[in-house]
């Protein structure tokens, strides 16, 4: 495959088993161009493996005068020059393409792997683990395929060097094939210790980064409670540390590369001394000498190859092993880890949105709010809801092991991917926005029966359409050409919030479950939205996870979980009378408060009384 050629259309099944494994898969998926860039390294290092013999011949011709010999020399030279030129060239060409489509290819099942996975990703791996893998990482893998082919052309101009000595001067040929061995091991015992350090060295960068990532994202308010010095002291803290890791990293390579420099010296010294020596006792000839010197020097260049070969697996190694780690991640529940992106063909299921795990049922067609007591359940019940069951291993998950969520009576595990996620869209306490423009903001897979001014408006967005337009730059007159920063950070939380689901709404898809969509807001744009969404999401099933009397007052149906289950169902007036659980919830009573209101004022004033006197 050509650079031009990618992406690819399908990036395959890797083998993630491990590490090693994984590596071996994508060497048999570029096997083509491996061959291509093997073939150009044997052009290559087969023109420096003949130059020592092409010098020694011309020295010799030049020691015993004969001009014709001089001349087929000088031929073979520039012959070999020509050959380690186009050679050098197109195998650097060739293994960049290796390095290239392989590290495309592994960004490609990554991306895919993080949209198979959806939230349940960073339930199971860190967010930051996966930017590393997908950038450093990435790097190393593909730095080790391309060095595969090299090394494979530099091992085939090394044993035809040994050999070529051996046949030109035995004597010397016996102690160049028992130095090589010994230089092209001499550094293996130091690689894992280098390799250590340099994971040490950047599993502290990425700390680094992510303290630096979460005090830029928090500056306003750590300017508010004056925080600023705290956290500047803890990155330089930080930074030294990944200063300290990086001299200790650097310390190791730097030995491994004076070994490099010290051993072929000392072969080099012996070769000549030696060589030297059997030319006093005659035992070998000017020309020859030059030739095994020349062989000896030359040989050095590939056998870098070798070294460079074992520092790539060594870095690689670990780097394919988070890749894979990543990569062998499944969604949970039933029929999760099976389905993919095709299959099914069939209608897309319509009706009631059922959860068995609490007995929620969701009815086409009308607006349901849920209310939890506890937010963090009703996140853990907005994901399933959109069928992304908790973890294995999570505290929460223990209740809804084997039991799928279902839309019109069939499990959305069982669904393909793409049509599960067209299905239902989730919106979860803390939506992302990309930068860019508006426009592109809501460029996303929608009905097109929803119009993104319509969604704007529903979401009571006027005020941040202004607010772009004015920082906008000169001659941007639409709102929906003004710019969005990284994550939104130059909007409030409220505005980034309201855009968010402006972006929902106009996605328009078959049942939209909203987890707190107006918990940034005030009272007057909270009551304004629950009048947008309920307008426009009219005859469309729609969940709001919420406790906001505002948001529940607009809903068609309410229902109270507790404990994991459904407690109560009915409309928000209705619970507000019959349901303490429900009211404690909506209108944050107390204890007593509650008390009060189960005895009455009647009942309460008699144990009052009652107490009294008793005292």
């Amino acid at each position: 495959m050509q650079i031009s050629d990618l992406p690819y259309p399908d990036p395959g099944v890797p083998d993630a088993r491990s590490g090693p494994r994984f590596l071996l898969w994508l060497g048999r998926g570029q096997l083509g161009g491996q061959a291509k860039s093997l073939c150009w390294g044997l052009v290559h290092f087969g023109g420096i493996a003949g130059l020592p013999y092409a010098v020694g011949s011309g020295v010799g011709a030049v020691v015993e005068g004969d001009g014709a010999g001089l001349l087929r020399a000088g031929a073979l030279l520039l012959l070999i020059g020509v050959a380690i030129s186009v050679g050098d060239a197109m195998l650097h060409r060739t293994a960049v393409t290796n390095w290239i489509t392989a590290a495309a290819r592994v960004q490609q099942l990554l991306a895919r792997k993080t949209a198979e996975l959806g939230s349940a990703l960073t339930r199971q791996v860190a967010a930051g683990e996966v930017v590393a893998v997908s950038t450093g990482d990435v790097e190393k893998i593909g730095w080790f395929v391309e060095a595969v082919s090299r090394f494979l052309a530099a091992a085939c101009a090394i044993v035809a060097i040994c050999v070529g000595l051996l046949f030109l001067a035995p004597s010397i040929g016996v102690v160049v094939a028992v130095g090589v061995p010994v230089l092209a091991l001499s550094v293996l015992p130091l690689l894992p210790h280098a390799t250590r350090r340099a994971d040490v060295q950047r599993d502290k960068a990425g700390k680094a980064t992510e303290l630096a990532s979460d005090t830029v994202a928090g500056l306003r308010v750590l300017r508010g409670i004056g925080g600023e010095e705290l956290f500047l002291g803890r990155y330089r803290e930080a930074s030294q540390q990944v200063r300290e890791a990086a001299v200790r990293s650097a310390g190791m390579w730097a030995l491994i590369a004076a070994i490099q420099v010290l051993l072929p010296g000392v072969l080099l010294l012996t070769v000549v001394w030696y060589g030297a020596s059997l030319v006093q006792e005659g035992r070998l000839e000017v020309g020859e000498l030059v030739a095994a010197f020349s062989a000896v020097a030359t040989m050095l260049y590939p056998l870098r190859n070798v070294e460079e070969i074992a520092m790539a697996y060594s870095f690689s190694r670990p780097s394919a092993q988070r890749a894979a780690r990543v990569l062998s991640l499944t969604r949970t529940g039933p029929g999760l880890a099976d389905s993919g992106p095709e299959g099914g063909g069939g209608p897309d299921p319509v009706g009631d949105l059922h959860d068995p795990a609490t007995g929620l049922v969701a009815p086409a067609g009308r607006l349901t709010a849920v209310v939890c007591g506890d937010p963090d359940a009703a996140g853990r019940l907005a994901e399933r809801l959109g069928g992304h069951p908790a973890a294995a291993g999570d505290d929460a998950g223990d209740a809804s092991d084997g039991l799928p969520v279902l839309l019109g009576g069939v499990a959305l595990d069982g669904l393909p991917l793409d049509t599960a996620r067209r299905l239902v869209l989730i919106q979860d306490k803390d939506p992302v926005l990309l930068s860019g423009t508006l426009r592109e903001l809501f460029d996303v897979p929608s009905s097109g029966k929803v119009e993104p001014e319509a969604a704007l408006a529903a979401a009571h967005c006027g005020d941040v359409l202004d607010a772009l337009l004015q920082a906008a730059p000169a001659g941007v007159d639409d709102p929906m050409d003004a710019r969005i920063t990284e994550r939104g950070r130059s909007l409030s939380g409220g505005q980034r919030q309201r855009l968010a689901l402006a972006r929902s709404l106009a996605a328009d898809p078959a049942v939209l479950v909203l987890d707190e969509p107006t918990s940034a807001v005030d009272s007057h744009t909270e009551a304004r939205i629950a009048e947008g969404i309920a307008a426009l999401r009219a005859g469309r099933t729609t969940v709001v996870l919420a406790s906001s009397p505002l948001l529940l007052d607009r809903a068609d149906h309410v229902v109270l979980v507790d404990g994991g289950t459904v407690a109560a169902t009915g409309t928000h007036r209705e619970l507000l009378r019959r349901e303490p659980r429900y009211r404690a919830v909506v209108t944050r009573e107390t204890e007593e408060e509650q008390r009060v209101a189960r005895l009455g004022p009647a009942r309460l004033g008699k144990e009052l009384t009652g107490i009294e006197e008793s005292a």
